[in-house]
């Protein structure tokens, strides 16, 4: 119930920006970097998301800063937004390390990205940054979101239905499905944006979206209830068939969301992993 109520809020306060900072290619830096930090997986979720609601943040202040700048009429047009957006992008790597570090703070106590590792790594791209910068950074990033950094991410709502799901009396393979979903949720994160632009055809019977519909569809897109059991049924649907029908009936009664959304949830994952058009 408070996952639920949790996601909920995080729904209706939704920026328009969101989803924009989870594109493959950083999601797939920071999924290498965690795993040569040997970091769990729950941290390397939870650095994508971090880097995704700071991110959000420095374009609504760079959106603010230009909209007064305009106002007061202080400066040359944009000359404000441009300086905010070239210390974005020049920044930006930095920021995707200080994430990491913080992930790795909250989930992996005994194991963290210590000053001295993401200094090395940054070295080793070139940047020259100090320690006081690295710590600077981290700094700017817990302000950005008000020190709010334990954010539930997708899979503690993977984790939380599949307990639930063993406590009702489903004997599943525990480990196993734990294991396929944790696989499932990863290949969701790297072809989030292929997986969804199916989802969504499929949802409204039309090849070709309106800009209306992409816009309401954002709601969708960051729904991790949605994705928790659209994962789960996935992976039921690999392992043991058999259940799966009553898998996604039991959870339609667990989250709400009804068994159609389900079902077509599993299909656009599916059809992306077999790359096949096939039901």
């Amino acid at each position: 119930i408070h996952l639920a109520t949790e996601n909920e809020q995080y729904l209706s306060e939704l920026s328009d920006q969101a989803g924009c900072f989870k594109e493959t290619r950083t999601v797939e830096f920071i999924f290498l970097l965690s795993e040569k930090w040997h970091l769990d997986q729950s941290a390397r979720y939870q650095a994508v998301e971090l880097l995704e609601r700071f991110m959000i943040k420095q374009v609504e202040q760079i959106s603010k800063s230009s909209r007064e700048n305009v106002k007061s009429r202080e400066q040359g047009p944009g000359s404000s937004r441009s300086s905010l957006k070239d210390q974005l992008y020049d920044t930006f790597v930095l920021r995707l390390v200080s994430c990491i570090q913080l992930a790795s703070k909250l989930s992996l106590h005994y194991n963290i990205v210590n000053s001295d590792m993401a200094l090395k790594f940054l070295q080793s791209l070139k940047y020259s940054y100090t320690k006081e910068e690295l710590l600077e950074s981290e700094l700017a990033v817990l302000k950005s979101l008000h020190f709010h950094i334990n954010v539930s991410t997708p899979l503690v709502y993977v984790e939380l239905l599949l307990e639930v799901l063993g406590h009702n009396g489903f004997l599943l393979p525990a480990k196993p499905l734990h294991q396929m979903c944790l696989q499932l949720l990863d290949f969701s994160y790297l072809t989030r944006d292929s997986i969804y632009d199916t989802l969504l055809k499929v949802a409204i019977e039309d090849s070709t979206p309106s800009k209306l519909q992409v816009a309401k569809f954002l709601t969708v897109k960051e729904d991790f209830m949605l994705l928790a059991v659209g994962i789960i049924s996935t992976g039921v649907f690999i392992l043991n068939p058999r259940h799966w029908k009553q898998v996604v009936e039991h959870l339609n009664c667990i989250t709400g969301i009804t068994s159609e959304s389900i079902l077509e949830f599993s299909y656009a994952v599916l059809k992306h992993i077999v790359g096949s058009t096939t039901p």
